[in-house]
């Protein structure tokens, strides 16, 4: 199992199909996931510390486990079938829970809680980038962020 950071969540253009984009700490490989827009928009809130006026879903699960005095220890994810990835939520108690990456990762940046990736996920579906393309990387990051459909319109 490799650490992974989670770089943030991105549209992917033309199907506006969106995606949260998990770096390898210490590697040099990238883990693209595709998922759906209300965990976009969960993961999203979670790194820019939005607090919304009520609990969304991942909110309430954080705030079940802290009442029943449970922890989340760690996010594993653990395979992919047929583009198709699968988590599991690792309990302070030693259980696992089946879960989604993407309500596995919202519930993460909620609790501060790391994420990690299996060795044979990351062979599959991760793409390397050699350290001399990260300013690249960077670059084209920081325009995903700032870019709208208007950017696009030939009128």
């Amino acid at each position: 199992m490799r650490e992974v950071d989670v770089m943030g969540v991105r549209v992917e253009m033309p199907s506006s199909q969106p995606l949260v984009l998990l770096r390898e700490v210490s590697g040099e490989r990238y883990l693209p996931i595709w998922i759906g827009a209300v965990e976009a928009t969960a993961i999203a809130f979670a790194q820019q510390g939005v607090v919304p006026p009520r609990p969304l879903t991942h909110d309430l699960m954080k705030d079940v486990l802290e009442a029943t005095g449970n922890e989340l220890t760690e996010v594993r994810i653990t395979e992919v079938k047929d583009g198709v990835f699968f988590a599991l939520l690792v309990l302070g108690s030693g259980a696992e829970v089946s879960a989604r990456p993407s309500d596995s990762i919202a519930l993460a940046l909620r609790t501060g809680t790391r994420i990690v990736c299996a060795d044979e996920v990351l062979d599959e579906a991760g793409l390397a980038v050699p350290a001399e393309q990260e300013d690249e990387v960077e670059r084209f990051r920081e325009f995903l962020d700032h870019v709208t459909p208007e950017d696009f319109d030939p009128a």
